[in-house]
């Protein structure tokens, strides 16, 4: 258990926290949601010990050890990656080095062996001796394959020291786990696994993430702050989202007949006031009237950007047609002899664990980069926007926001262009500000305005959500249901891809592709996607053989 009793923090003036009582149990898991700088992070750090309030204080459990998920991927880059997992468990790690150090004395004395027989007893209690092996399986069931266990984690990429600081996290059985964001760079194999382990898990889980399918899967509670309080409800998100709309139309409609009661107990007063027979019910009507109060509905802080793709021209029914598309990157062929043809109404997801490869074919399709082998051919009707991964060059220069995006209109006039912009949430003075300075999230948003202000009716999105906060995730989700056009997207969030899609794609590790037309649970669930499994896996092993 884990508590938070009167915590207050202020930065500066203000107040991000105030006066908060809230309490973590046992064998639940709760999602911590807001608004972009509610200070959600920030209350996972103050649990954790790594903020300081300022009044209140944060209580544990005695004995009972936190694990809290690190976000720096160089902290160790000197350890074996294996030793980085079992470093979850600090004091673990610590017996097993004193105990390793102890055995390679050549000196061995009696007093070693009587602490070496303390740190063993410690070591068997802590299940020292499947250390290793949980190590491993956190690993694998993350998609770090065996190879990679031993090697140091400088040698890793980004996504993967991701991963491995994620099983860090999870290692050692927690008795309180914080997590902030732990599907960011997760495929959506890994946070499949994931979201099995976190249900599975028996003690506490508090977390922080904008993958409202992840939320819906794990969460037991839901810990909603605003206007620094944070309010707990019983069940998912879904259920919080459908509660907190019903208690706001609820508190609407209660207000709506205290208004009507108002109004008519002002109409009688007014009316029979000067009326000396009726002097005694216009007193008392006027009585009642000082008794009625309206509930104070605060708005919530949460603000909803306005997407709405809407192509210019109607698409034909030849939109693109791919034939026998090769190319290999850094010696290793991501692509191969891939065909496909996409028709007016298909919302493809492109999925698989292989993130490279979805990113090489969008930017061949968008003219990029060129294949090795095969051809691609775009239908005369269409017209293309991308939604790039990598969105470092776009924002690589001095415009302002309105600058910038006014230079994708083909309507220069400053009013239209600051209305897309105003869609965004980008409002006022925002407009005059450098794109280069932009946090990732305001990035995200000028990127989707350039799309929406280009009318394009092909759209191609690679990991859009990226950055986005959960108002910004669901806008850009009804914003691509509603869309009367072609889309080709990849993305880790599930609810997106399993609202949008109709056809799945899946780029399979050796660079070749499975395509149905289904939804991406119906994909998930098939037999087709098993038997590719068993057959991919079996065409490696025999490949060893030879």
């Amino acid at each position: 258990m884990i508590q938070a009793n009167g915590v207050t923090l202020r930065v500066g003036k203000k107040a991000l926290f105030e006066d908060v009582n809230i309490k973590f149990t046992e064998g639940n898991c709760y999602g911590i949601i807001g608004a972009n700088g509610a200070g959600k992070s920030t209350f996972l750090k103050i649990l954790s010990g790594k903020i300081e309030t300022t009044n209140g204080d944060i209580s544990m459990t005695p004995g009972q050890r936190l694990s809290f998920l690190e976000q720096d991927q160089f902290k160790y880059d000197d350890n074996q990656v294996l030793n980085t997992v079992i470093g979850g468990n600090a004091r673990l790690l610590e017996v097993m080095e004193e105990k390793d150090a102890i055995y390679a004395k050549e000196d061995f004395s009696d007093e070693d062996g009587i602490r070496a027989s303390e740190l063993e007893a410690e070591f068997a209690e802590m299940d020292g001796w499947e250390a290793e092996a949980n190590a491993e399986s956190l690993l694998n069931g993350l998609g770090i394959e065996t190879e990679l266990h031993t090697k140091l984690m400088k040698e890793l990429n980004g996504a993967q020291k991701v991963k491995v600081l994620l099983a860090r996290a999870l290692f050692g059985n927690p008795d309180i786990l914080l997590l902030d964001e732990p599907t960011n760079h997760l495929d959506l194999d890994a946070i499949a696994w994931l979201e099995e382990f976190l249900i599975n898990f028996e003690n506490t889980v508090i977390v922080v993430s904008h993958d409202r399918y992840f939320l819906n899967k794990v969460c037991t509670y839901i810990a909603d702050i605003d206007y620094g309080k944070i309010q707990l409800y019983a069940g998912n998100y879904d259920f919080w989202y459908e509660s907190s709309q019903l208690m706001i139309r609820q508190m609407k409609e209660a207000n709506k007949k205290k208004e009507e009661q108002i109004k008519e107990l002002k109409e009688f007063i007014a009316r029979f006031s000067a009326n000396a027979s009726k002097s005694k019910q216009a007193t008392s009507r006027k009585r009642a009237l000082e008794k009625i109060e309206l509930d104070d509905i605060r708005p919530s802080s949460r603000k909803y950007p306005y997407i709405d793709f809407r192509p210019n021209r109607e698409i034909g029914n030849e939109v693109l047609t791919v034939e026998h598309l090769s190319k290999t990157v850094n010696g290793v062929k991501v692509l191969d002899d891939v065909s496909f043809v996409i028709q007016h109404d298909d919302k493809v997801a492109f999925v698989g664990g292989t993130e490279l490869a979805k990113t090489t074919l969008f930017q061949i399709l968008m003219g990029e980069i060129e294949p090795d082998e095969g051809t691609y051919k775009w239908g005369v009707t269409t017209s293309q926007a991308y939604f790039p991964k990598d969105n470092t060059k776009e924002f690589d220069n001095d415009y302002t926001i309105a600058d910038w995006l006014t230079q994708y209109s083909e309507i220069k006039d400053a009013t239209y262009v600051r209305g897309y912009l105003g869609r965004m949430l980008f409002a006022g003075e925002d407009g005059v500000k450098k794109v280069k300075i932009l946090s990732g999230g305001e990035k995200v948003r000028c990127l989707l305005s350039k799309m929406m202000i280009s009318g394009a009716n092909c759209l191609i999105f690679d990991e859009p959500t990226n950055h986005l906060d959960m108002e910004s995730i669901t806008a850009l989700n009804q914003g691509m249901i509603k869309f009367k056009g072609v889309e080709l997207f990849a993305c880790r969030d599930h609810q997106v891809v399993q609202t949008t899609a109709n056809r799945i794609m899946e780029i399979l590790p050796d660079g070749s592709l499975i395509d149905k037309r289904t939804t991406y649970d119906e994909y998930l669930e098939s037999d087709e996607m098993a038997r590719k499994r068993t057959v991919y896996q079996t065409t490696e092993e025999d490949e060893e053989d030879d």
